[in-house]
């Protein structure tokens, strides 16, 4: 198609964001509507004049009759608003500062704030570490400090980064009796990055085999010289198990705050960031969010990413409803119409505006979903064998996790255990259980499912047999990372099977002196055996797998109850057992992989002939 000659004007300065209509466009270059649509034509498209218009088709309409285009998002088009309100009502105060604890896994930065605010994180985490991220406040001499607590594996140095994005001042935990580690100086180029001050909090000094001069000195390799060695870092000695020196901490963190000359405007529109975001049974999307400038009321109207959102409901970071969250409050919000990424930024808008700029960012998403190519069934078991026959394939993956962070963090990290041989390709990462249509694209596009700390619907695993599709469960990060690396280099451990037992519902429970919790159970599916594995699902996530310790029908001791029974059981190790929950019963049976192929055997060299 020729270019349209460009119309003789004066050049005109305007912004451009995605989606700016047929209509908005010609306003901003001062013409009509109709000369836009004309010269759309001559071009060969044809548009109405609410028609959303992509930034390149923009940008070149515009540069056709003279306009200098100058890009911008939706969100940084509401900042620029806002600074113009906030130069016009002039009322910045104080903030409370944002703090992230950064650190090695198991040096202790979950156990630290456990110690802060007087609660059992730790406790409840899978294997003892935090896989997700956090938000806390805590009220030190009459001022709030807002911790955010970021995960310390390696696979969530994304996380650590959003995390430092986000924070004030970065809170570096440094394990007495272990030094630096990887990730300690993963968080030290972070909290650079971010052009935020460290404090270093030296952990588990109560230890006998601490040593506090080794990890000083090794700090100050880095560029982390402490204040009485004539430096300029804050480094305080604390214990989170004797609360050692905690108080001390918590007044250097004000200290270096107040310094900071931290300031917002509670008066204008909120903005802020999404640290995490799920879905909740019965609540739909929750998202984790703070608020870093404005004011976040309840009904407000907000755009984050490619989700809208009304805020139906907002909760403080110990569960108590709130009306209005300012700045520098962590907060947890109902209201929203999808699940937003993690780490995107949030802005209260107009209600039509953010309704027109979210269609147009999930019909972009949708034709993006759209072009993924797909591919053979193929499951880790055949994986293995056909690299044993020398193979190469690429392994399509559905991700389902049960928050946001863990799903962005799969989708980055699979795609890098790809080899020569094995492709891996995530064609769908969200979060929730495994549902229905998951195992139909999976079906469809030959992928192996990977589920991190969901669980599949009872319909959904009954199609996945039927299809043959491989579902894998994990609730350590480092174990799914591990096997699939190992099932890619064609080094895949013994196999695990599963036999799915039966299904009961717990209809009550009962404290029995000496033995501990009994869930009155309905068997509404198969069977329930006595000392075989179980798996306490509440709300489509596991909470706990462990074996059946007692199983009594009335006062007897039974080893098996049927489906349409009521029975009595006793978990080994749990008794969080509520009402409504799901007792899957199941056995575990190890099957040997294969061994690996024999090297081939040399040919003999070729004798030539004279």
């Amino acid at each position: 198609m020729e270019p349209v000659a460009p119309v003789k004007r004066e050049p005109r300065a305007l912004t451009v964001t995605e989606g700016i209509t047929v209509r908005e466009l010609a306003e901003k270059l001062d013409i009509r509507a109709k000369d836009l649509l004309k010269t759309l034509l001559d071009r060969g498209v044809f548009a109405s004049i609410n028609q959303a218009l992509d930034v390149p088709t923009a940008t070149n309409l515009a540069e056709a009759f003279n306009g200098v285009v100058q890009v911008v998002t939706f969100e940084e088009q509401l900042v620029q608003e806002e600074k113009v309100k906030e130069e016009r009502t002039g009322n910045e105060v104080p903030r409370a500062p944002v703090v992230t604890v950064m650190g090695h896994v198991d040096h202790g930065k979950t156990s630290l704030l456990d110690a802060i605010r007087e609660a059992d994180v730790a406790g409840g985490e899978a294997g003892g570490i935090t896989q997700h991220i956090g938000a806390y406040e805590a009220h030190v001499q009459g001022k709030r400090i807002v911790f955010v607590d970021t995960p310390g594996h390696e696979a969530f140095t994304r996380m650590r980064a959003r995390g430092a994005k986000v924070t004030d001042i970065v809170v570096l935990v440094v394990a007495a009796d272990d030094g630096m580690m990887p990730q300690t100086e993963e968080a030290i180029s972070h909290a650079r990055a971010a052009g935020v001050p460290i404090i270093v909090a030296i952990n588990k000094v109560d230890k006998p085999d601490a040593q506090v001069e080794r990890v000083k000195r090794q700090l100050s390799e880095k560029g982390l010289m402490p204040e009485d060695w004539g430096g300029d870092t804050v480094m305080v000695e604390v214990s989170a198990k004797t609360k050692k020196n905690i108080p001390k901490l918590l007044e250097m963190i004000l200290l270096v705050g107040d310094m900071r000359e931290l300031k917002a405007d509670p008066d204008v529109p909120a903005k802020g960031t999404v640290l995490e975001s799920r879905v909740d049974k019965g609540r739909g999307p929750v998202a984790t969010m703070i608020v870093q400038n404005g004011t976040l009321h309840v009904g407000d109207v907000f755009i984050v990413g490619a989700v809208y959102g009304k805020v139906r409901a907002m909760f403080d970071d110990r569960g108590g409803a709130i009306k209005q969250a300012g700045p520098s409050t962590p907060v947890e919000v109902l209201g929203l119409q999808g699940v937003p990424e993690a780490g995107d930024q949030f802005q209260v808008a107009d209600e039509a505006k953010a309704r027109h700029i979210v269609e147009y960012r999930q019909g972009k998403a949708r034709e993006a979903t759209l072009a993924k190519s797909s591919s053979g069934r193929l499951t880790l078991d055949q994986l293995h064998e056909q690299l044993k026959i020398g193979e190469v394939k690429e392994l399509p993956v559905v991700v389902k996790a049960d928050v946001q962070g863990s799903v962005e963090v799969l989708n980055e990290m699979l795609p890098k255990l790809s080899n020569d041989q094995v492709k891996l390709k995530v064609i769908l990462a969200n979060v929730g259980a495994v549902n229905e249509s998951d195992v139909l694209l999976a079906s469809t596009s030959g992928a192996v499912i990977v589920a991190f700390n969901v669980k599949p619907e009872r319909k959904a695993a009954e199609l996945a047999q039927r299809e043959s599709v491989d579902i894998r469960s994990y609730t350590i990060i480092y174990e799914l990372l591990d096997e699939l690396q190992k099932a890619v280099a064609g080094l895949l451990a013994p196999i695990i099977k599963e036999q799915h037992l039966g299904r009961a519902e717990v209809r009550d429970t009962f404290r029995v002196k000496g033995v501990g919790t009994i869930a009155g159970c309905s068997v509404v599916e198969g069977i329930i055996r006595r000392d075989a594995e179980v798996r306490v699902i509440r709300e489509a996530a596991v909470v706990f797998t462990g074996r059946i310790n007692s199983l009594k029908r009335f006062k007897d001791d039974a080893k098996e109850v049927r489906q349409g029974f009521e029975c009595g059981i006793g978990i080994a190790n749990f008794a969080d057992v509520k009402v409504g929950d799901s007792l899957e019963c199941f056995t575990v049976e190890k099957i040997a992989a294969l061994p690996p192929p024999p090297p081939p055997r040399p040919r003999a060299p070729r004798q030539e002939s004279a």
